[in-house]
């Protein structure tokens, strides 16, 4: 298809549909296809502004807006999005590759975070101590920080930004949000839906772009937090950037998640969860299974399952009602991996599936499981991120090594434990240098009345991700202490006292 016959994604400031200034575009792909299915505007910086503006104008009413008309506003949010979860989910797997039902789970876990800022009145309760000292007492409440922003990945166009703005917009800030070019317009319909639910023109703000548009972001005067995620690289860059201009940062960075399997451990299950967590939508998750750690004589057994069930694996088009498994996002993203599986290959590692050329017709950017064993430390296919259908194994004799492998590691995103020892168990999670572990869990994505958030290079900021942390880092605390005196003659002769106070 021409460019000319494509559509054109545009930005969502205050309230409406723009180009702004925008004159430079990027393609969106169909993964499944290899069509140029649309373009999307590149803001440039007086688009970002223009976003911000429209976000301080909005601010001020916003923040003053009752707790339970924001709460209402947050159920009507969430029940439209449940409405039109199955169009928003076609719209993921068109412009993202993963199939329909995975692009489903991925709106659910966003739906999640919603339901917990529907409780926003209680999550903004205060403390209150009377008579801390004769006469005084002593309380606290938050307030919201202003603008904030969200940039977010290619991954997740739905649940990762739903992470974010829900529970900034609930307590009281507006919000701009540049999601990933790559699959932009799942942002534009959740923008549609806030606007339906009655949220002010302005409060929530969409931009498209690329580093341009990051890059402002990160040096606007007026904007007072940004949340992201991605690649440790530009995790590192954003935290450093925007604390550098005052602003408050939580940067997710990337991942090297291990999965550690013990030889008590039910290996057919265990080898079920390693294929779902690391082929599930072709690998493209900040909490896929990218490495299995075989200990002792689970190795050979193990390896053996997951080959199996990893050549049964079913890839297609993410439309498709048969495809367990879609395309990776882009070309470039394709030529990444496959090269990766050449780097393996060239390494010395074992190569039991090789996914290079997969069984789909046409000219989506398919990649089929790949499966490594017998990787070591310093193959590229263990160091990297990959951030494809691509899992290696690599053989321990002990747990205290595979910890110490695990904690050797700079990325420190999730891990898990594949055993039926308490023992064992408690030891891992207890030593483990890592921020999510799941124990016969692969993925431990934290509901949302938790926090998300990795370790060391996995996270950049002193705060995690949605839940509590999340009310914390898009609010401040005040802390009032009050006295309210007699109206007495006397009270008012007794002269300053310069001592330090101290509770009497």
């Amino acid at each position: 298809m021409s460019t000319s016959a494509v559509r054109t994604i545009r930005h969502v400031i205050g309230g409406r549909e723009t180009a702004g200034e925008s004159s430079r575009t990027a393609p969106v792909w169909n993964p499944a296809t290899g069509e140029h299915q649309a373009d999307v505007l590149l803001a440039e910086p007086g688009d970002v502004d223009a976003a911000v503006r429209a976000a301080r104008t909005a601010l001020a009413d916003w923040a003053d807006t009752s707790l339970m008309r924001r709460s209402r506003l947050m159920f009507a949010f969430r029940n439209l999005v449940e409405k039109n979860l199955d169009d928003l989910a076609r719209i993921v797997s068109v412009e993202h590759g993963k199939v329909l039902d995975d692009a489903r789970g991925e709106l659910v876990r966003g739906l999640e975070v919603i339901d917990f800022a529907c409780g926003i009145p209680q999550l903004l309760k205060g403390e209150y101590s009377d008579q801390v000292s004769s006469g005084v007492d002593l309380f606290s409440f938050r307030q919201p920080l202003g603008v904030c922003a969200g940039i977010t990945p290619f991954n997740f166009p739905a649940m990762v930004p739903l992470w974010m703005h829900p529970i900034a917009i609930a307590t009281g800030n507006t919000f701009v949000l540049k999601p990933s070019e790559r699959d932009p317009s799942a942002s534009n319909l959740i923008a549609e839906l806030y606007a339906e639910a009655g949220l002010p023109d302005g409060v929530f703000n969409v931009v498209h772009g690329d580093k341009a548009a990051v890059d402002a972001i990160l040096d606007h005067p007026d904007i007072a937090a940004v949340s992201f995620v991605g690649s440790t690289p530009i995790a590192r860059y954003v935290h450093e950037r925007a604390t550098a201009g005052g602003k408050r940062v939580q940067a997710l960075g990337g991942a090297k998640n291990h999965a550690v399997v013990l030889p008590d451990a039910d290996l057919d299950q265990a080898a079920d969860h390693l294929v779902a967590a690391g082929y599930g939508s072709a690998g493209q998750r900040c909490m896929a299974i990218s490495v299995a750690v075989a200990v002792g004589a689970a190795a050979d057994p193990l390896v053996e399952l997951v080959r199996e069930k990893a050549r049964a694996i079913k890839v297609g088009p993410g439309l498709d009602a048969g495809s367990e498994m879609g395309p990776v996002v882009s070309p470039d993203a394709l030529a990444r991996i496959t090269g990766y599986i050449g780097s393996g290959v060239a390494a010395g590692a074992d190569l039991v599936v090789d996914g290079r050329e997969p069984d789909v017709k046409g000219d989506g950017f398919f990649v089929g499981p790949t499966l490594f064993d017998r990787v070591t430390p310093e193959m590229d296919v263990y160091r990297d991120e990959i951030f494809g259908p691509v899992v290696a194994v690599v053989r321990v004799g002990s747990l205290e090594e595979a910890i110490d492998l695990i904690n050797g590691n700079d990325l420190a995103n999730g891990t898990a434990i594949f055993t039926s020892s308490g023992h064992a168990a408690r030891l891992f999670q207890r030593s483990v240098q890592v921020g999510m572990i799941g124990v016969n869990v692969p993925i431990p994505v934290p509901m949302a009345f938790y926090s998300f958030g990795g370790w060391k290079d996995s996270l950049f900021g002193a705060h995690h991700i949605h839940g509590p942390e999340g009310v914390a880092f898009y609010t401040r605390a005040k802390a009032v202490t009050s006295r309210w005196p007699d109206d007495k003659p006397e009270d008012a002769k007794r002269g300053p006292d310069l001592r330090f106070p101290t509770a009497v």
